[in-house]
């Protein structure tokens, strides 16, 4: 059988295949047995809470409350209310201090031993402003009721089961913090379990865990029947700057489990996360696999303690493969042991050539340098910016988006296979990073780093494409640079390296049976190619995971080389051939044809609104006003609500509070309202200490002050509890703080008279009534976040 066709059909079954893995389970409705999880009950609940956004402090979120305390008393779980102020602290050039006043709901499952460390069950109510949160997270919270239902009928658990439904997440994690740090029955938790939501569908992923996961991790394999995790994904959440609520408890030791899924990205904090977009299916495979651990953990004798991380992984289906890191030296012992075999196979049919390994290293260290450098530029030609609404043109066409990147990885492994088989592509193949790498800095300014990565894939070309390699050495070659890449891997982060050791040792088996390739029975390219399939399938769903989860599509060109690994013998040409060549510049060529389909066809409908921010911004002295668009690259909609009070639209600064990509704020002219700004004081406190309070208007929602000491400042405070700002002179300290209509006050000492100058922004979710109202807004537009509201800003000097 030709080769090109064995590639063809290994790629298309590993696609099929990689997409069945990713499907979720059919929703049950109604009328499911009790005893099960349905997502069709949890739905009714889903709707009333995703009924219109309902951030923090707003109306809507105080009417969610009363609604699940409601629910939760039908459950008998005799719910609480834990009102409480909560803020966090981030260090910066700028500190920040994000607070507010949340209200958490806590019900109880009791145990039989009231006593021992009960589980929580952990969601988050409340939405962004501008979303109904159908996925973020009022899929945690309907998944936690039905759960809750379930365990209930079940009998008596061992020990306490809480319900534990935070308020200000979206905010800044607040109700997490409030609890953890200020409620009695913090202490009582011995075990936490998040459901967190990303986007509109997929698998929920058990993607994070505490430290010391070996235990918890035996249970999560024993309780669950379709789970979908690994270690490396928890390896990978820790070096991103992203948090849930599971935050709060990790840090403070306690166990647990955090689930999200996160496909359909686009509705991720968008007014389309509505019920009616939200997949059940996705709602289902939640509640399934929370349910199971639940269930696993409430009625145990004994909750699992801390144990030395696993590695874990799906394998095929739903079969999680668990082993202590040392066993991932066993992996690569294997690997190694069958390459040896397949070189000793290739050398006594007289087809290896020692010279050929370093050819074929090579070769797999341009392929991962170009294909970078190609997936760069992929992205850069697709127009659209980076940040988060900048990629929503992206989101919005995800499918055809992931197909270009696709096709282009597919046309780099072909021509990087193609260059060293043939020879003679040296200038060919450094011409085309280099020319990659060139082209990123021509679509989107001066572009160091692709420069730099391509520059490096030309001078790798120019090294090792020269003469003809043979496939045996050339394959050996790209096996033993995936070895030391898993050798590092296992050194540095034993719990993520079976993403390499894994398909190596696929791919080294292969070898084994192949000879390296030499083909010896008609067979023997049949097997190849089917244990390739196996293992490609596996590599996509990591990369499709990857490719939705981060936009650094760069990261992309290490599943390609990990295809290649599997794939190699497959590909690359024979001496001479010029086939190999011309198909791999036409599969290259398509790609970028598909990537140019990205940037020119508009994605935005009706079920893919174009995001709009539109926001009315007054001056609280003067009332003076601007319209602002506040989201890049705003719709016509949007510039014609700049314009309605005759305003001239131009490039500004952001309002106080507000953080925007440099130059993608717009503003014009607005009418003069008359605002109700906060009152802003400087108040001497009875102990000597001095205090700068801001109390929002009524209606307002949100509000920030920042403040920038003249002199040193010391025993900083906010409502009276200590925090580390304040401590430079000169320098700008925002606290942003939400839902506290009775404000919030920055306590200080200062030695001597001082200055401090303060700037403020309050924010109410309407348009100001004396006002021209916006026009009604197209089906293909939304308004995200906080479009349609009044900012209040200002700023005062106070002097002591």
């Amino acid at each position: 059988m030709r080769k090109d066709i064995l590639v063809a059909v290994a790629i298309v079954v590993a696609l099929i295949a990689a997409a069945v893995a990713n499907m979720t389970p059919r929703p049950l409705g109604l009328d499911a047995p009790a005893g099960v999880f349905s997502a069709g009950r949890a739905m009714i609940d889903n709707r009333v809470i995703a009924k219109v956004p309902h951030p923090v402090g707003s109306p809507a979120n105080y009417a969610v409350r009363n609604y699940l305390t409601g629910r939760m008393s039908e459950l008998g779980l005799s719910p609480q209310v834990q009102r409480v102020d909560a803020f966090q602290e981030r260090a910066g050039k700028e500190p920040l201090v994000i607070g507010g006043v949340v209200e958490n709901i806590i019900g109880v499952l009791p145990g039989k031993d009231r006593n021992a460390p009960a589980v929580a069950l952990m969601a988050h109510y409340d939405s962004v402003p501008g979303s109904p949160g159908a996925a973020d997270d009022a899929v945690g919270v309907a998944a936690g009721l039905e759960i809750m239902r379930i365990l209930k009928a079940e009998g008596t658990p061992a020990r306490d089961v809480v319900l534990l439904l935070t308020d200000g997440e979206e905010a800044g994690l607040l109700g997490a913090t409030g609890f953890f740090q200020s409620h009695p029955m913090a202490r009582h938790i011995g075990f936490v379990i998040n459901m967190e939501a990303r986007g509109g569908g997929g698998t929920a992923n058990m993607f994070e865990t505490a430290a010391a996961n070996g235990a918890v991790i035996d249970m999560f394999r024993k309780a669950s029947t379709s789970p979908v995790s690994s270690s490396l994904t928890v390896y990978l959440y820790k070096q991103l700057p992203n948090d849930t609520d599971f935050t709060v408890p990790r840090k403070a030791g306690i166990a647990g489990l955090n689930y999200a899924f996160i496909a359909r990205q686009f509705d991720y904090h968008s007014p389309v996360s509505t019920p009616e977009n939200l997949s059940q299916g996705s709602l289902q495979h939640m509640g399934d696999q929370v349910l199971a651990t639940a269930r696993e953990a409430a009625f145990a004798p004994a909750l699992p303690g801390k144990a030395p991380d696993k590695v874990y992984a799906n394998t095929l289906g739903s079969y999680l493969l668990a082993y202590p890191p040392l066993a991932g030296w066993g992996v690569l012992a294997l690997a190694l042991a069958l390459v040896a075999l397949g070189v000793w196979r290739a050398r006594q049919a007289d087809a290896f050539a020692w010279a050929d390994v370093a050819k074929g290293a090579g070769a797999a260290l341009y392929l991962l340098l170009t294909t970078a450098t190609l997936f760069m530029l992929a992205r850069r030609v697709t127009g659209a910016g980076f940040g988060f609404y900048e990629q929503a043109k992206l989101l919005a066409n995800v499918h055809l988006w992931e197909l270009a990147l696709l096709v282009v990885g597919i046309g780099a492994a072909l021509y990087a296979a193609a260059a060293v088989g043939r020879g003679r592509m040296r200038l060919a193949a450094a011409g085309l990073a280099l020319l990659a790498g060139l082209l990123c800095t021509a679509f989107s300014g001066w572009n160091l780093i692709g420069l730099g990565v391509g520059g490096a894939g030309a001078v790798v070309a120019l090294l090792t494409f020269g003469r003809p390699a043979g496939v045996a050495g050339t394959w050996t070659g790209v096996l033993a640079l995936a070895f030391l890449a898993a050798l590092a891997l296992q050194v540095m982060a034993p719990t993520a390296a079976f993403l390499i050791a894994w398909p190596l040792a696929f791919a080294a088996l292969a070898g084994a049976i192949s000879a390296m390739g030499t083909w010896r029975p008609v067979a023997v390219p049949v097997i190849v190619a089917l244990l390739a399939a196996l293992a490609l399938q596996w590599v996509l769903s990591f990369a499709h995971g990857v490719f939705i989860g981060i936009d650094l599509v760069e990261i992309q060109a290490l599943f390609v080389w990990l295809a290649a690994l599997l794939l190699w013998p497959l590909i690359q040409a024979e001496s001479g051939e010029i086939r190999p060549r011309t198909v791999a510049l036409i599969v290259l060529l398509v790609g970028f044809a598909l990537v140019g389909l990205v940037r020119v066809i508009s994605p935005w409908s009706a079920r893919h609104p174009q995001p709009a921010i539109v926001a009315y911004v007054v001056q609280g002295a003067t009332g003076q006003a601007k319209r602002f668009s506040l989201a890049p690259n705003p719709p016509d909609w949007a510039r014609a609500a700049l314009k309605a009070d005759g305003g001239h639209i131009v490039k500004d600064e952001p309002p106080i509070g507000w953080r925007a990509s440099p130059g993608s704020t717009l503003s014009a002219w607005a009418k003069p309202v008359n605002p109700t700004p906060p009152a802003v004081m400087l108040n001497r406190v009875i102990d000597g200490s001095l205090e700068v309070k801001i109390v929002a208007p009524p209606g307002a929602r949100a509000m920030t002050l920042e403040l920038r000491p003249t002199g040193k400042l010391t025993n900083a405070t906010v409502n009276g509890r200590p925090a580390k700002i304040l401590t430079e002179p000169g320098q700008w300290t925002r606290v942003h703080w939400q839902g506290a209509p009775e404000g919030v006050a920055i306590g200080f000492r200062a030695k001597g008279p001082g200055v401090i100058d303060t700037r403020y922004a309050t924010i109410t979710d309407r348009w100001p009534v004396d006002a021209k109202p916006l026009a009604k807004m197209p089906d293909k537009v939304s308004g995200n976040a906080i479009s349609g509201s009044t900012i209040v800003t200002g700023e005062q000097r106070f002097t002591w």
